[in-house]
């Protein structure tokens, strides 16, 4: 029987019941285990009060919003549209509250002060989605994430995880064709490193939602920034790669819990023929 939301929406504000356990439910309604440790289950309770993830109702940020549950953590998703989110986290078993839904929206500074509510951790996992909006990237990557920061600074949070992309240290790249991208991404970045916040950017490289036929899936691989650039700055011998969106999850939770994560920036593919290597491990192989 399907879960029905404990109040109706309220000061922007709405509790959706959520599956407990380890395990998580995708957005189709698979169950998929979690690759985090279990002790990072008692380290992210005890760690922190609740977590904000910003974009939470995109294909990314619904994954970080699953895998944080699925550790037992108490979210807090800002979204746009809070019917959508609604219909996305609704789960049949295990009524709970760790779950809240805001309405916010990051380019009105004005919209996200009570959107916060105590949390003491923000995961960014925003993006511009409409390549015909010339000011997409401008108002969503980069004046989105600097009003996300603002008010992290002003809440004394913990930890901030930015979620952008390989390439962004590339003016001449091709996704700039649509808009000035990663160029948003990259001045954006660059505002969270100067911000005094501990913080952990994770670059991923082509996103996945699910595997392709017959593919399998690969061993997160992690290399500093600029690693897996675009010719001529990219090495002939290192391509660059895919990755699933669960797997971009994990890594942003894992950096709330290692040290290593401290004020990185990352950049990550997933191989096959990759060694399987711990989150403290990966990150710890990362010279700042």
């Amino acid at each position: 029987m399907a879960c029905i939301a404990k109040s109706s929406f309220q000061s922007g504000v709405r509790h959706v019941p959520v599956r407990s356990g380890l395990s998580r439910a995708n957005h189709a309604g698979k169950v998929v285990r979690c690759s985090l440790p279990v002790e990072y289950t008692d380290k992210l309770r005890l760690g922190y009060n609740k977590i904000l993830v910003a974009g939470a109702t995109g294909r990314t940020g619904r994954e970080v919003v699953n895998t944080l549950l699925a550790q037992g953590v108490s979210v807090r998703a800002l979204v746009r549209d809070v019917s959508k989110a609604d219909k996305l986290f609704k789960s049949s078993s295990d009524p709970s509250d760790r779950l809240e839904v805001v309405a916010g929206d990051v380019f009105q500074y004005a919209t996200l002060p009570k959107a916060f509510g105590g949390a003491d951790a923000v995961i960014v996992a925003t993006g511009a989605s409409d390549p015909t909006d010339p000011l997409g990237p401008f108002n969503i990557d980069f004046q989105g994430t600097l009003n996300l920061l603002a008010l992290a600074k002003r809440n004394k949070v913990k930890k901030f995880v930015l979620v952008t992309s390989i390439g962004t240290d590339e003016l001449v790249n091709f996704l700039n064709l649509f808009w000035g991208v990663l160029f948003w991404k990259k001045r954006a970045e660059e505002e969270v490193q100067r911000s005094g916040i501990d913080y952990t950017i994770v670059r991923p490289g082509g996103l996945l939602s699910e595997l392709r036929n017959g593919a399998v899936e690969g061993n997160v691989v992690m290399q500093g920034p600029g690693y897996y650039g675009v010719p001529p700055a990219r090495p002939p011998a290192v391509t660059a790669g895919s990755i699933l969106r669960k797997q971009v999850a994990e890594v942003c939770v894992a950096a709330l819990v290692e040290p290593s994560a401290s004020n990185k920036v990352v950049e990550i593919i997933a191989k096959p023929d990759a060694p399987a290597l711990s989150f403290k491990e990966l990150y710890e192989g990362v010279r700042v």
